[in-house]
């Protein structure tokens, strides 16, 4: 078992909750207490005996309190090894520290601020602390280090019963005190790289990732699965519960996918996903208008699915809802009659989040690695549009094809999308082929396919998708261009009657 007595005890705490008792249950086991700064203003008012750090250094705090606990009085106690260097310790002066309780500059609070300034920021940054911490947990073959003021009670019921901490635990804690300065550090490399800004893709990349729930499962059930959130970061994870069980893995995927599709719309909109692409897509003049047109598009594939909602659920909104299955449903805000109307379905996970943009980039794991590359937020506008057939779009099947073009860019590539007055009408995602994903859309838009406009992710590589949908009455196609062969789907369209337009970039989304 290994177990190292705890004789004496540094703490040093910036979070001080539950400090003062966790301070007398150590001095009630005789362990002796040594403190710095405003942890032993908090135990001097608790009437609690200690020794400050200053007995220990012989040296004041200095430079405005910058520097306390850096000194070889205090690292030479907690990374002494007790074998070796005992004889010069005690030539020293430098008397063994055997638990070191600590915890860091609120950084993270005092970043997350809006009114915060640059120099708060700096100032908040700690030194001595993690210094320490690191030193302690380097040591662990002698020395315990607690990071986290919820070990407490596990420290004082293992002392209350060993008088000592044993090597598995100490190797426990010491694990854990790393992964807290590995978390601090990036939060911190995170704030001076401007808070996401990858632009210009650093050499080095560290993300503070902070666990926030444990999921019942991953996408399937024999799989684990947890979810991690950024610091002081907005997002999905960020949301108000008001209902329903528990979020899952798939929920959360779902749940990204529509609020990164919503995110495209200034009018009032709604989006309805089904393993994670858009099943069906509307915006309307209200909120229920849009939301309505959207679950028609595809009633059936809706079923289940997650719904967003870039305005907020009102209670006229909420008794369409109540009438269908659906798992999660995300709007910027609820009526407090909406929200006693969703009631009736208990199961349903209400969520509330404001709609913004979140981080620009986005990241994928690989064997071995990551990719990073930015999210796509280009906007294609009218301007950008290059007519290349014979027969000109008119202005109502223009607007029609820059909404399909805003949905387009978030189904699985092979996609192709139909829409009509702006909502989506049949969608062809995650085909191995062009023409397979043509036929889909098609078949997923039924009889509603005249007149509509077709978005194809990217260029068409042969005709034949052309010379299919020529039979359906699509009149209007936008894609990005640059095939070799290109001139013969240009022809097929002039020969069939098909205005064709070129965005001049790509979409795909694998």
């Amino acid at each position: 078992m290994n177990i190292i007595p705890i004789k004496r005890a540094l703490l040093s705490v910036s979070d001080k909750t539950g400090l003062i008792e966790f301070a007398q249950q150590l001095i009630s086991l005789g362990v002796e207490v040594i403190s710095t700064g405003g942890t032993s203003q908090c135990l001097l008012q608790a009437g609690l005996p200690h020794r400050q750090v200053e007995d220990i250094t012989h040296l004041p705090a200095i430079l405005g309190g910058r520097v306390k606990t850096l000194h070889p009085n205090i690292h030479g106690g907690i990374l002494g090894k007790r074998n070796e260097h005992a004889e010069e310790a005690a030539r020293l002066g430098i008397e063994w520290i055997d638990l070191v309780v600590v915890n860091f500059y609120p950084f993270e609070k005092i970043t997350s601020q809006a009114e915060h300034t640059f120099d708060e920021a700096i100032e908040n940054i700690d030194i001595g602390g993690p210094t320490m911490v690191r030193a302690a947990a380097k040591n662990f073959n002698w020395v315990g280090i607690v990071t986290n003021p919820q070990d407490y009670s596990r420290i004082l019921s293992t002392l209350a019963s060993t008088s000592g901490l044993d090597l598995q635990l100490r190797r426990q804690l010491a694990e854990k005190a790393f992964a807290m300065t590995a978390a601090y550090d990036a939060m911190i490399h995170h704030y001076f790289s401007q808070s996401n800004d990858i632009a210009d893709f650093k050499d080095y990349f560290h993300l503070p990732l902070k666990k926030c729930m444990t999921l019942r499962y991953g996408e399937n059930p024999h799989q684990k699965a947890s979810a991690y959130q950024f610091n002081a970061q907005d997002g999905l994870l960020t949301a108000k519960q008001h209902q329903g069980k528990e979020l899952s893995y798939n929920n959360l995927l779902d749940a990204e996918a529509a609020l990164a599709c919503v995110l495209e719309f200034d009018l009032p909109a709604a989006v309805v996903v089904k393993h994670t692409n858009p099943c069906g897509v509307a915006v309307g003049d209200t909120i229920e208008e849009a939301f309505l047109r959207a679950y028609q598009a595809d009633s059936v594939s809706a079923f289940g699915g997650i719904v967003t909602l870039n305005r907020p659920c009102t209670e006229a909104l909420a008794l369409q809802l109540s009438t269908i299955f659906i798992e999660v449903l995300i709007a910027p805000a609820y009526s407090e009659a909406a929200l006693k109307k969703l009631q009736e379905k208990p199961n349903l996970r209400v969520l509330e989040l404001p709609i913004k943009a979140g981080a620009p980039w986005e990241m994928r794991f690989i064997s071995g690695g990551v990719l990073f590359q930015e999210r796509d937020y280009q906007k294609i506008t009218v301007e950008d549009l290059k007519i290349v057939t014979q027969i000109k779009p008119d202005m109502q099947q223009i607007a029609a094809m820059l909404f399909a073009w805003q949905v387009v860019k978030h189904i699985k590539s092979n996609g192709i999308l139909i829409a009509n007055e702006q909502v989506t009408v049949g969608i062809g995602a995650g085909q191995v082929s062009r023409i397979d994903a043509v036929e889909m859309a098609i078949k997923k838009a039924k009889n509603r396919v005249k007149g509509a406009v077709l978005a194809s992710d990217a260029f068409f590589p042969f005709r034949d998708s052309i010379d299919h949908i020529a039979k359906s009455g699509i009149k209007a196609v936008i894609q990005p261009g640059g095939s070799m062969r290109d001139p013969e789907v240009i022809a097929a369209c002039n020969e069939h009657g098909i205005a064709m337009v070129f965005t001049g970039t790509r979409c795909f989304r694998h």
